[in-house]
């Protein structure tokens, strides 16, 4: 993303970028919908926004985990991971009940089960939308920091 970046900031467009780097729109389009660009394709943008080639092959390199994040995009990661969470339940959750209640109509233990599996959807929408904060990442520092004794 880092080509985007230093694209927009120096107010020019994804063919404006491409002239001037000699390659097409479509492969600044892949660089910076992630796609690993050639060498020769890093060394022609490197010159163009005028930095080093290391600068630029720096972005390539994956982070190993979310450590190296900041806080607050650790916790925009896990909202976007309980969201995704919650939305693939919530799908399953009605096909299943589509499927069951077809094939069992009434029957009792049907809906019991769909109750119960109901009142999960329920609780997980609800943290996954804040409302309550279960497990958040505030309660593990505060499982960890009794733990050790101290404050980290």
């Amino acid at each position: 993303m880092i080509i985007r970046k230093l694209r927009l900031k120096n107010g020019w467009s994804q063919s404006q970028l491409a002239e001037m780097a000699g390659v097409t729109t479509r492969t600044i389009q892949r660089i910076e919908q992630g796609h690993k660009p050639s060498m020769e394709t890093c060394k022609a943008l490197a010159s163009v926004f005028e930095v080093d080639l290391s600068h630029l092959l720096a972005e390539e390199k994956p982070m190993q985990d979310d450590s190296q994040l900041k806080a607050d995009e650790q916790q925009a990661l896990l909202y976007a991971k309980r969201m995704k969470e919650f939305y693939e339940f919530l799908v399953t959750y009605m096909v299943l009940a589509a499927v069951f209640l077809v094939a069992f109509h009434g029957e009792p233990v049907v809906y019991i089960i769909f109750a119960g599996l109901g009142a999960g959807l329920v609780v997980q929408g609800l943290i996954a939308f804040e409302v309550i904060s279960f497990m958040s990442p505030g309660w593990e520092r505060r499982l960890a920091e009794r733990k050790l004794g101290r404050r980290l």
